[in-house]
């Protein structure tokens, strides 16, 4: 699966997204992916990220990521939406769309669209998941147009690239021994991809990119070394210590430079960000 800077940029924000593979104990009680309880989110919420990338000791802003959940009756519509700055696309050039549509009793997803848009790079992909049947209908090309139809086989409860970040908002953290790893499978890129996130702890305070104070939960997963990581990297992720637990921070070096991504603004949180010092 090739991978490029701000595909890690824009989707690791939250938690999960392009950890690697290693044989994980499996803590059943913490961690059932076919069934949640959602309390830590609703309709309205939208939450922004500032994305910074390290290169020759320069902290350049990159981008922003904005995260928004639109409730659609039995279904919430979730929404990512990743861009760079102006001033950062002399160097490259992005415009990335990611939609999901999940059952809100199960936050499980019905369809999955993603429209990626990266220099020269163009991906669109719709995927329709029949979760009783076990299977996906996948619709992927470089555009809409001449997207190709192909069915493919799943585990049971499967999530996407969006879902599972929601569905991890609501495991229940404190429950979590520190260094226990829990395992998740996400499908992306035509392939089921297990993943595996160690709990690394719980903490008073962690000061982020501009100086904002959070009480956090710490998270650590491991990646796939390639493109854009090397072998050994370790990713970090910070994550509200609150009612909320929305990521707030997140640092990575990448296979060149290192990438930072801070909590810039939200709004329409269930609850109030207590987290925050």
């Amino acid at each position: 699966m090739k991978k490029r800077n701000w595909i890690l940029v824009s989707t690791m924000m939250v938690l999960l997204v392009t950890a690697g593979f290693r044989p994980t104990v499996k803590p059943d009680e913490l961690y059932d992916p076919c069934a949640i309880n959602n309390w830590t989110f609703t309709g309205g919420e939208e939450i922004t990220y500032k994305i910074y990338y390290n290169w020759n000791f320069m902290w350049l802003a990159a981008g922003e990521a904005v995260f928004r959940v639109y409730d659609e009756g039995d279904t919430y519509h979730l929404s990512v939406k990743g861009t760079t700055y102006k001033s950062y696309e002399w160097f490259f050039k992005v415009r990335d769309s990611y939609d999901t549509w999940v059952d809100k009793t199960t936050l499980l997803p019905k369809v999955a669209i993603r429209d990626v848009s990266e220099g020269n790079y163009k991906l669109y992909e719709k995927m329709i998941f029949d979760q009783e049947n076990s299977k996906i209908t996948s619709y992927r090309g470089n555009t809409p147009k001449d997207a190709v139809k192909k069915e493919f086989r799943i585990n049971d409860c499967m999530h996407d690239l969006i879902s599972i970040i929601y569905h991890a908002r609501n495991l229940e953290y404190e429950k979590f021994a520190k260094g226990q790893e829990y395992p998740i499978k996400i499908f992306m890129d035509k392939e089921v991809w297990p993943l595996s996130v160690k709990y690394k702890g719980r903490y008073k305070q962690v000061t982020v990119k501009g100086g904002t104070k959070f009480k956090a939960f710490k998270f650590s997963p491991d990646v796939i070394s390639g493109e854009v990581f090397k072998e050994g990297t370790q990713m970090d992720i910070w994550v509200s210590d609150d009612n909320n637990r929305i990521p707030v921070y997140i640092e990575s070096p990448v296979s060149v430079g290192s990438v930072k991504i801070v909590l810039k603004d939200y709004k329409g949180l269930k609850y109030p960000l207590t987290a925050k010092i």
